[in-house]
């Protein structure tokens, strides 16, 4: 199949999510509320085909056998164009587009009509910001030589691909943003060179934003727009957003598929601990660290008030999460292979418009797999929360854009489990509900 086109046959045929299903362990019992069963849908599904998550799977598009074999981002290991197909195929399967550049202008009007803007397109001029999952790049960690601007440990690490990002930059251009007009950003990150050379060399272009100061990046910058935790701490410095997040018009959401020692998973509402410029813990600030790995449900999370903050979650156009790659953070140092995709590389793209969807789908995935940090009590529970973020069950009142509690957060999308492992089933599949569609593109 050619990048910009897709078809229609050759997708209906491989939209059945059971086509797929590689998996056969068996999921540990259940230690919250309703981790790891079966669920009725809870909020309201977002999207053109509101609760759609596609899944796209290429065992092909990865040819590394492991860090014995060099570092997989180098040496075509990835292989780029199979991964553009994958990212054309994501947003065609999303939207019902033919190809891409009609996908993009379908996303970005249905975006602004969403946001009372009018069934606008993409109008030049328009900034878009990409968020990447770069936390193995992170400036405070000793990962990364500052003065070469190198790697020097976690090579291997279940960083956003600069070949995913390649591709995504690709469509976007396509779809008539010029490259000066898009950041990519990760405010924590030290944009190293084995990524930025890659990526500056497609598209040199684009603005590569990252927190340290170095040659060719931009160096990301406080705004004045602040952002209010809605559980209202108490002397600590105020937050607010990055200025480049500020001055996006559109924002791209790029996780990464992966389990969490604190939080449980790592996906794409925590994906927005580095849409700051400060760290989760760092000290004066309100410490994000507590509510979000707190094994508790029915609690205040943090992660609620970044998926509502209107300059974050509420410009977000698309979600995305690498799964190229998994593992456990920050134990890990380079992927897991995994017994539920046939003791191999994921080898995964998940897209959305619901950011809940595709969140509850890519835990579904890490719970099937493995046993321990996906099930702890709570994991789940800011799906909960920000499912029913009008009246959550923590009883917070959500209200990250104002300074004092003014106006609560609507449903920020829909929330539940599958069906089982095997069928990876939800209930718009089943046809029993208004909830998730899995949609599977091989």
């Amino acid at each position: 199949m050619s990048r910009s086109s897709m078809n229609r046959r050759d997708f209906l045929a491989t939209t059945s999510a059971a086509a797929l299903a590689a998996s056969s362990a068996v999921v540990a019992p259940a230690s919250g509320a309703d981790q790891g069963q079966p669920t009725k849908p809870i909020g309201q599904a977002k999207g053109i085909h509101p609760g759609r998550v596609v899944w796209v799977h290429d065992p092909d598009v990865l040819d590394w056998k492991g860090p014995e074999d060099g570092r997989w981002y180098e040496g075509g290991r990835l292989k780029q164009d199979r991964v553009n197909t994958m990212m054309s195929r994501a947003v065609c399967a999303l939207t019902g587009a033919a190809a891409p550049k009609d996908a993009w202008d379908r996303l970005f009007r249905h975006h602004n009509a969403a946001r009372g803007k009018g069934e606008a397109g993409y109008k030049a001029g328009q900034k878009v910001l990409v968020k990447p999952n770069w936390v193995g790049l992170i400036h405070v960690e000793p990962n990364v030589d500052h003065e070469k601007c190198t790697l020097i440990r976690r090579e291997n690490y279940m960083n956003t691909a600069p070949q995913m990002l390649i591709a995504l930059l690709g469509q976007l251009v396509e779809a008539g943003v010029k490259p000066s007009d898009i950041t990519v950003s990760d405010t924590l990150a030290c944009l190293v060179n084995e990524y930025y050379t890659p990526l500056s060399k497609a598209f040199p272009q684009v603005r590569y934003e990252n927190h340290s100061d170095l040659p060719g990046r931009v160096t990301a910058k406080n705004s004045d727009v602040p952002l209010y935790w809605s559980c209202r701490p108490e002397g600590k410095d105020k937050d607010v957003v990055p200025t480049s997040f500020a001055e996006a018009d559109y924002l791209v959401n790029f996780a990464n598929l992966k389990s969490h020692r604190g939080a449980g998973v790592t996906l794409c509402a925590k994906n927005h601990y580095g849409s700051l410029v400060r760290t989760p813990p760092q000290k004066g600030f309100y410490d994000m660290h507590p509510a979000c790995f707190a094994k508790k449900t029915g609690i205040y999370r943090p992660l609620v008030d970044l998926l509502g903050h209107e300059h974050l979650g509420g410009k977000t156009v698309l979600n995305l999460i690498d799964g190229i790659f998994s593992g456990l953070h920050p134990s890990d140092l380079a992927p897991k292979r995994m017994k539920t995709f046939g003791d191999n590389w994921p080898s995964s793209l998940l897209a959305s418009q619901d950011p809940l969807a595709i969140d509850s789908v890519g835990l579904d995935f890490l719970q099937a797999e493995w046993t321990d940090f996906p099930h702890q009590v709570g994991v789940d529970d800011y799906l909960r929360e920000a499912a029913l973020a009008s009246d959550p069950p923590s009883g917070t009142f959500y209200d990250p854009n104002h300074d004092k509690p003014t106006q609560r957060l609507a449903s920020l999308g829909v929330h539940e489990h599958w069906n089982n492992p095997q069928e990876k089933k939800y209930s718009r599949n089943l046809g029993a509900g208004n909830g998730i569609e899995l949609v599977a593109v091989k």
